[in-house]
């Protein structure tokens, strides 16, 4: 990723995220076609697909679930899980921070596309679930991140003056404590953004997900994939928009790490 970060320049890794960032936000605005689940009478840009509908009106569909739900899962997680580490790492109580941290780490050997799998079985086609789920099965490695990242900081001299100021809570841990693990944060989140379409788009791909006929980037892939000789656009172009936004943000990722790493060290 590093050769891959330095050979590639910035402006190409934005231009990565932003096409099928800017599809999945305008998509459904632009989308003038009819409904992507009734046939069309003739083929668009791209062709139609193996039930007749337009390809490229289903791109413009698609990537409201096939990212949308990726992000809100990170979100939720590190709303959740984030609030958990700062906690545990804050407290003064050993007894809270083991209850905080302990029953997470039941949840860390569980395979996650099995959780998601279970989940979105049970509550069939329902992009909520899904995204609960993934979030659910990464709050506990988002937890332990933040409070590993926080434990020198809430802990230090600075932390006990800003006590002794009667600072509020908010103020000393989402201040000053909260600064301390986005470094941490920065390094992880295009890790965890990856994994999380990775997830979304495996269980949508499998059929357990969203409902075989919704114009989501990764059933289409599923959908079409036995057709791609005949109609190869209809695979090709929604798998192409998943690879170039979890590719780009990776290298966005790792950018911003490496920069940050160069301005600490200047700093010492």
């Amino acid at each position: 990723m590093r050769a891959l970060r330095a050979r590639t320049p910035l402006a190409v890794s934005a231009l990565l995220v932003l096409i099928p960032l800017l599809v999945a936000l305008l998509g459904p605005l632009a989308n003038f076609s009819p409904k992507p689940g009734l046939p069309y009478e003739s083929a668009g840009l791209l062709g139609t697909d193996g039930l007749g509908r337009d390809v490229f009106s289903l791109l413009l569909e698609g990537g409201r679930t096939a990212l949308g739900m990726a992000l809100g899962a990170v979100v939720i997680a590190y709303l959740v899980g984030g609030m958990i580490g700062l906690v545990a790492a804050s407290t003064r109580h050993r007894w809270v921070d083991e209850a905080l941290i302990r029953p997470l780490d039941v949840l860390l050997p569980l395979p996650s596309l099995l959780v998601i799998s279970v989940v979105a079985v049970g509550w069939r086609a329902s992009p909520p679930a899904i995204t609960l789920a993934v979030a659910m099965v990464n709050v506990p490695t988002v937890a332990r991140l933040v409070r590993a990242a926080a434990l020198d900081a809430a802990s230090g001299p600075v932390v006990e003056a800003l006590r002794m100021q009667r600072e509020s809570w908010v103020g000393i841990h989402l201040g000053y404590v909260g600064r301390a693990v986005l470094g941490p944060v920065a390094a992880d989140i295009g890790t965890r953004i990856t994994l999380a379409v990775f997830l979304v788009a495996s269980v949508n791909f499998l059929g357990l997900g969203l409902s075989p006929t919704a114009p989501d980037w990764a059933v289409s892939v599923s959908r079409n994939r036995e057709g791609l000789l005949l109609q190869p656009w209809a695979v090709i172009a929604p798998a192409l928009l998943l690879v170039s936004f979890t590719l780009g943000f990776n290298l966005l990722a790792d950018r911003l790490v490496h920069r940050t790493r160069r301005l600490v060290e200047a700093k010492r």
